[in-house]
């Protein structure tokens, strides 16, 4: 409904402004957030399909840890939101399908992605840098001014000059040569001297340049950046950090019981906590999975998941598993696969650095690969939906 998208507007429009991007014409955030709404939509309507659900509880929690990395109190972030003009209401919903479109990703595109060991090495050739927990940048900066009187052409103009800059510069041109030649302003200090604006502790970093600062890798060029004084283009010039820490992992084993039509949330926990009774009782772990688990794979072996590797689990079980003592079981908790009990079997760490590099590259490498899977994901989606399009012939109408 026209209220329905005015609503995901409202929630788009903050992080729009956040970003330091040009918002688009009125037409255009329409058809860009009601495209973002029918992927919802979809993915949801999935997600009930398959069971997925998040309760209240984990909600909130959610929303603490929101409100927690905002320095806020979750009284505070309700009191922020609606002096933004935004529902605390709709916002909290907002974040509960996000959850639940992340474990329903989770579950049926993430899991399947698979990274092999010469796209470990070939991308250790090229972008080792770019694991580094970087502490430190040092930035370089053009300004293509834009007087706060500007026409509408005008900033286009600036725009598309700043776009071509960029072109320029990753096309090998002098980061130094053009930023003396073109950056504009009061930024003539800075562009004498080749727009180094030097090194910034990485919590120092400018808003308008947080993004590529913490993103970019050593050398890179951003896309055009705007702000009321213009268009800015930033390079990471140089960065410091440090890499992998020592590395803890862990041997475990699990029972899994999936969630769908028939077996819901409380039929799985409690399936469980009798299995996890069984078990005190002095039934063996590796017979009660292979009897029990919907975990196939490891269900064959016992339960056993062999040694695990921070990352190589949803955040859920990860968390779960790392309050466990050795040989302790946990209790029933619901992750985006469905709900289980695990067992730790055994710790040990690893400070092999070569090691440590190679599992960040392969972590990377999945994140990018599930952003074009999930991708793919969402256009079959649409294809097996019915979709009419009726904003079309709104604007058409309003034309």
């Amino acid at each position: 409904m026209r209220s329905e998208l005015e609503r995901e507007i409202t929630l788009a429009l903050p992080q729009l402004r956040e970003q330091g991007a040009d918002l688009p014409s009125r037409a255009e955030l329409e058809r860009q957030v009601l495209d973002r709404m029918l992927d919802k939509r979809l993915q949801l309507q999935e997600a009930a399909r398959l069971g997925i659900k998040v309760e209240d509880g984990a909600l909130t929690q959610a929303m603490t840890s929101i409100a927690e990395r905002n320095n806020l109190t979750l009284e505070e972030l309700q009191t922020a939101l609606v002096a933004s003009g935004i529902r605390f209401e709709d916002f909290r919903e907002d974040t509960r399908a996000q959850m639940i479109m992340s474990q329903l990703q989770a579950r049926e595109v993430i899991k399947n992605i698979q990274v092999t060991e010469p796209e470990v090495k070939r991308f250790l050739a090229r972008e080792a840098d770019s694991l580094i927990e970087r502490t430190d940048v040092r930035l370089s900066h053009i300004l293509i001014a834009v007087p706060e009187t500007a026409s509408p052409e005008e900033v286009e103009q600036a725009r598309q000059r700043a776009q071509a800059l960029v072109a320029k510069l990753r096309a090998g041109a002098d980061f130094a040569q053009v930023a003396r030649a073109e950056s504009q302003g009061q930024q003539t200090q800075q562009a004498q001297e080749g727009g180094d604006l030097g090194w910034f502790p990485l919590t120092d970093v400018p808003s308008l340049a947080q993004e590529p600062a913490r993103t970019l890798n050593k050398g890179e060029i951003s896309n055009p950046l705007r702000s009321p004084s213009g268009f800015h283009i930033i390079k990471i010039t140089d960065l410091k950090g440090t890499g992998p820490a020592v590395l803890t992992q862990t041997k475990a084993r699990h029972i899994l019981i999936r969630t769908n039509e028939v077996v819901s949330d409380d039929d799985a926990r409690i399936r469980l906590e009798q299995l996890r009774m069984r078990l005190a009782g002095g039934d063996d772990f590796a017979n009660l999975a292979r009897a029990n688990s919907d975990d196939t794979g490891s269900a064959l072996k016992g339960g056993d998941l062999g040694w695990l590797s921070p990352g190589d689990t949803v955040p859920q079980f990860e968390a779960a598993m790392n309050e466990l003592a050795p040989n302790q079981i946990s209790q029933p908790f619901k992750s985006s696969f469905g709900w289980h009990i695990v067992q730790v079997n055994e710790r040990r760490t690893q400070d092999t650095t070569e090691e440590l590099m190679a599992l960040k590259a392969k972590q990377k490498l999945k994140e990018r690969k599930a952003d074009e899977a999930v991708k793919q994901w969402l256009h079959r989606l649409r294809d097996e939906a019915y979709l009419e399009d009726r904003l079309a012939k709104a604007l058409e109408q309003a034309e």
